[in-house]
């Protein structure tokens, strides 16, 4: 049975798309790359072997990256998600067209996407189905006054430093009852069965957080290993992630959720600021976020550079401030970033780029799990085999082809196209009605029950 398309709510239209969301989006995406590649490409603790050796290219890699870019791309793109969120229900409540069922079918949707991604296609870093959890708890605070909405980040930066830190102590705590039990068997004497519990606590902790180079080298063989043997080592690690530390991850990305919501709302994300005003964020950002990363920086690399050297701090050192130094500067140099895109944005410059990056942006979902498809068949052993083959600094020749590929492809679809293939799944899923596909096709849609 054919039914207008206007019968029910239906997505944003074409016309209605805001283009600095999209590219915001568009270098969110090809930025999160930076940071998941090394998590398809390399072992556990690669950085020990370049952490200490500034004349290593690697070194001076993983600087650039982790000042600039670590946690700033995924963080912009959890806000453009809560921006999303707002974009996605204001105009259905605007029309008088009810939204809640609506909304949370689309976040079930997202949930059961990311399961499939995370398990059929093993990638343990997947965020859809964080931001499906988390997307429906975002949905309650939609309403709220931006200033409120924008308190959840020093919020949850000061409870995740104090649950880290307890957790900090918990780990130092078990480290030298260890360090007690080991100095009684070195003197032939007899463990009590705390120590012995004391010894075995420890190793469980050390296998899962810091784990030793046979550990490491077990993991690496699993990883080039036919799929049954890449899945069986990954699955577990993902259904943790998604159970046992999804309270840990909850806060982080509501706090995110949230503040894109507030922004949205200023206006920030849509070029509703003075160019003066975006100036003055980006000086704010750049002049306070990057000496704090710097900083933070040059402290891991003075005290606790590996494993060894972590260990080392932790039976030293009663506690470590620096963490608190993390969601500041990531929010500092997030908004920086943003000011300068959006002031290249207003001013028109490089724009046949910038039209490309909002094509990536409008297929961030396909973009996203095309990162997937073509990093596993490239790194991992039922693939091409390239894990733990490449030196850090390599990987990033693979993620520009990456960049360069879908920079490329993803304007010619949609000259062609409304969506990309899985924007366009999951809005059909969303609205249970086929949407249209092709660019000029007729304005229905076909129930699908």
């Amino acid at each position: 049975m054919l039914i207008p398309s206007t019968a029910k709510p239906q997505p944003v239209a074409q016309t209605d798309r805001i283009q600095s969301l999209d590219i915001l989006r568009g270098i969110a995406l090809l930025g999160i790359l930076m940071m998941n590649i090394p998590i398809f490409a390399m072992p556990e603790r690669y950085i020990d072997a370049f952490s200490q050796n500034t004349h290593s290219l690697n070194f001076w890699t993983d600087a650039v990256v982790t000042v600039l870019f670590e946690g700033k791309m995924r963080a912009l793109f959890s806000m453009l998600f809560g921006a999303g969120i707002l974009l996605f229900t204001s105009r259905k409540e605007q029309s008088g067209n009810g939204v809640n069922f609506l909304f949370f079918r689309r976040m079930i949707w997202l949930v059961l996407f990311g399961l499939l991604h995370a398990h059929l296609l093993l990638w343990q870093g997947d965020i859809l189905y964080f931001y499906g959890v988390v997307g429906m708890l975002a949905f309650l605070f939609r309403k709220m006054k931006p200033q409120y909405l924008a308190l959840g980040v020093p919020i949850v930066a000061v409870i995740g430093f104090v649950t880290s830190i307890l957790f900090y102590q918990h780990l130092r705590q078990q480290r030298l009852d260890y360090n007690t039990a080991v100095a009684v068997q070195q003197r032939h004497q007899k463990l009590t069965p705390k120590q012995t519990q004391a010894i075995a606590d420890w190793k469980a902790s050390e296998r899962e957080y810091l784990p030793n180079k046979p550990i490491i080298d077990a993991h690496t063989r699993s990883m080039k290993t036919d799929y049954s043997g890449v899945a069986k080592y990954i699955r577990p690690l993902v259904f943790n992630y998604q159970t046992k530390y999804l309270i840990f991850s909850i806060g982080d990305i509501l706090a995110l959720m949230l503040l894109g919501m507030a922004l949205f709302k200023w206006k920030f994300f849509t070029g509703g600021w003075t160019t003066a005003q975006y100036r003055l964020t980006a000086l704010i950002g750049y002049g306070t976020g990057l000496p704090l990363v710097i900083l933070s920086y040059y402290h891991f690399y003075q005290q606790a550079p590996g494993g060894a050297a972590f260990v080392r701090y932790l039976e030293t050192h009663a506690i470590s401030w620096w963490p608190l130094i993390y969601p500041f500067q990531r929010i500092l140099l997030v908004m920086a970033h943003t000011s300068v895109i959006l002031l290249a944005v207003r001013t028109g410059i490089w724009k046949a780029l910038t039209s490309r990056l909002a094509a990536v942006g409008q297929m961030a979902f396909t973009n996203y799990v095309m990162h997937t498809v073509i990093c596993t068949l490239y790194f991992f052993g039922y693939g091409f085999n390239q894990f733990a083959q490449l030196e850090y600094y390599q990987l990033f020749y693979v993620v520009a082809i990456i960049w360069i590929i879908q920079l490329v492809v993803s304007p010619i679809w949609l000259k062609y196209f409304l969506f990309g293939p899985l924007e366009w799944l999951w809005r059909s899923l969303t609205y249970w009605h086929l949407q249209p596909m092709r660019r000029h096709a007729k304005p229905f849609a076909v129930a699908l029950g």
